[in-house]
């Protein structure tokens, strides 16, 4: 058997020296995976400055942490044994695997339970005493296992690199790539012009399609408005614009379009026949219903009775042939005005038969009123005379209210007798008799006051078309608010889109040449000139003396159908239209480096692939 002394010896000096090089050992795995883990943290912090996340630098640090526990579980694994420990021992110590031998013996002892595992006593004795002195006669140096390692020093660069990096202030962030046109959100609290296009689910219709068609677009105006509340891209809610744009005017034209437009034409040939029906017929040919309603109060303002007469058995002709025609529609619009002439041709004869039996009474401004009635039939005019005959039946006294009413029975007398006048004799007789009772008075000066400040009535679909005008005006509106711009609107009558600043001579006010003004010998220069006559030009002209001047100019704009091929403005494409008009959108400057400017132009989402790939640069 080993003599225990000796074996208990032995054990205790290799222990010693074991745990010396397996720490060695597993400082070196440990420091090795701290550098590592510390050039990854470098490179991370690197990383975050240049993204700017400025925030993740100093925590790259801990990077070294995870590598120091990553080379601790790897030192773990590969930890060396007894037998790699005495075979280093041994090579280090120059003892000729006496301590391998030593440390087998051992582990054959403790194996077989004390038993010798065979050879003589002597040679065991021998083994364990040379490996016991020479493990006792080592030093820490001649022992000392590789702990350090070049790669190493890379730790503490590493740990600069990142507190340098966490120091550094940030790069500017790169500039964000350009949005599509419209692709920002905006958002309105209150559109005040889609009010006005809401409205029009209250405006009365011509029947039930059309009911419905002006519902729909107030639901429609409904939708964009609450989307505009909560947000939502300029173009898409230019687009919504648009389209209520398009459906309002769409609207406007509809009498007698489609299936109704051979009795539009019927009617309109009809009308055609009187002379005086000319203007009316042109402006409902252009669908102007504002503009036909006006010129049929006109005419009941201007013309004699036998005028009107004709005037109404043309309307009704026209009524006919429009019904048989299939426009049901026109031909009702035409009976209501045939309806309107009678009624406002009386009225505008009670109203000149009044004046002329006031005379002098009624005042100058009165009786210009009166001659300009007689002239031109202006509604404007007839206003103008009601309001100037309330103010003289006022100031009338009580002889002057006698008189006024015996000439008012006096013409009446006349009219039952055949003689030619204004009024009829009924007509006569009901303003006597209201002239004759203070309650008839105020009944008559508050049918004048009435007419005065709200003119006469108006047909239906005039009124229609007034409420889809300002409804169209609110769209424009909110297309306003969007930052979108109106589409210019020219004026009838101006080519060009001239102005009425604009000079025939060259000659322009104003805006001078910009206004559009071309001379006989060039273009037209606007403010202050030399001049070429003789003499100085310096000074100014003074204020001329005079009373007011009114300009009685009827202008009107045209708000027919405009001329085929016509473009006003530029606004984004929709799929399913077809282009008029050269694009200069971002599509027209893309170079072969921008790849990209199919998706910032205007171009429908529909068709942009398509066109990418066909504008691909080569």
């Amino acid at each position: 058997m080993v003599d225990v002394p000796a074996l208990r010896s032995f054990s205790a000096a290799f222990a010693l020296w074991s745990r010396r090089v397996r720490r060695r050992l597993a400082l070196e795995r440990v420091l090795t995976g701290a550098a590592v883990g510390m050039a990854l943290g470098a490179a991370g912090a690197a990383a975050a400055w240049q993204s700017g996340n400025g925030a993740l630098r100093p925590w790259m640090a801990g990077f070294g942490l995870v590598g120091a526990a990553a080379g601790a579980a790897a030192a773990r694994r590969r930890r060396w044994s007894d037998p790699d420990v005495a075979l280093f021992l041994d090579g280090k110590l120059g003892s000729e695997e006496s301590i391998a031998t030593a440390v087998e013996l051992a582990s054959a002892e403790a194996a077989q339970d004390g038993a010798p595992p065979g050879g003589t006593k002597a040679a065991r004795d021998v083994v364990l005493a040379h490996a016991t002195a020479a493990l006792r006669a080592a030093t820490a140096k001649q022992v000392r296992a590789p702990m350090w390692r070049p790669w190493h020093a890379g730790a503490p660069v590493a740990a600069a690199a990142i507190g340098y990096l966490s120091w550094l202030p940030l790069p500017p962030a790169p500039a964000a790539a350009a949005p599509p046109p419209g692709a920002e959100l905006v958002r309105l609290a209150e559109a005040s012009g889609l009010e006005r296009v809401i409205q029009l689910a209250d405006v009365g219709a011509r029947d039930a399609a059309q009911r419905e068609r002006l519902k729909q677009l107030a639901e429609d105006a409904k939708k964009l408005r609450e989307k505009l509340r909560s947000g939502v891209e300029r173009r898409e809610a230019q687009a919504e614009i648009g389209r209520l744009h398009d459906a309002i005017t769409a609207e406007r034209l509809s009498l007698g379009e489609g299936e109704q437009r051979h009795g539009m034409e019927s009617a309109l040939g009809k009308l055609g026949e009187n002379p005086d029906l000319k203007r009316a017929a042109k402006a409902l040919g252009d669908r102007d219903l504002v503009a036909f309603d006006e010129e049929m109060e006109r005419l009941a303002n201007k013309l004699e009775k036998d005028a009107r007469s004709r005037a109404r058995q043309t309307l009704e002709e026209a009524a006919e042939a429009a019904k048989r025609a299939g426009a049901p529609g026109v031909a009702k619009a035409l009976e209501e005005q045939r309806r309107l002439l009678e009624q406002r041709g009386g009225d505008a004869d009670r109203l000149k038969e009044l004046a002329e039996a006031l005379g002098e009474a009624l005042g100058e401004e009165g009786r210009d009123a009166l001659g300009d009635l007689g002239r031109t039939g202006s509604g404007d005019d007839a206003r103008r005379l009601a309001d100037a005959l309330e103010k003289a039946l006022e100031k009338l006294s009580p002889e002057e209210r006698k008189r006024l009413t015996d000439q008012l029975k006096q013409r009446m007398a006349q009219a039952q007798g055949g003689a030619p006048g204004a009024a009829s004799a009924e007509q006569l007789r009901d303003l006597a008799r209201q002239l004759e009772t203070p309650e008839g008075r105020r009944q008559l000066e508050e049918q004048l006051r009435r007419m005065a400040q709200e003119g006469g009535p108006s047909s239906e679909e005039s009124e229609r078309q007034r409420a889809l005008d300002d409804a169209q005006r609110g769209a424009g509106e909110a297309e306003g608010q969007l930052g979108g711009t109106a589409p210019p609107v020219p004026i009838a009558g101006t080519p060009g889109g001239a102005g009425p600043s604009s000079g025939a001579d060259g000659q322009s006010g104003s805006q001078g040449a910009a206004a559009g003004g071309a001379g006989k010998e060039g273009a037209g220069q606007g403010g202050r000139t030399q001049g070429g006559g003789p003499g100085s030009h310096e000074g100014q002209t003074g204020a001329v003396a005079g009373g007011e001047l009114r300009s009685r100019a009827g202008a009107r704009l045209n708000q027919g159908k405009p001329m085929p091929g016509i473009v006003m403005g530029r606004t984004a494409g929709r799929a399913g239209e077809t282009a008029n008009l050269q694009g200069e959108g971002a599509l027209g400057v893309v170079g072969p480096q921008e790849i990209g400017g199919v998706e910032r132009s205007d171009i429908p989402e529909e068709y942009r692939e398509q066109v990418g790939r066909y504008f691909q640069p080569r």
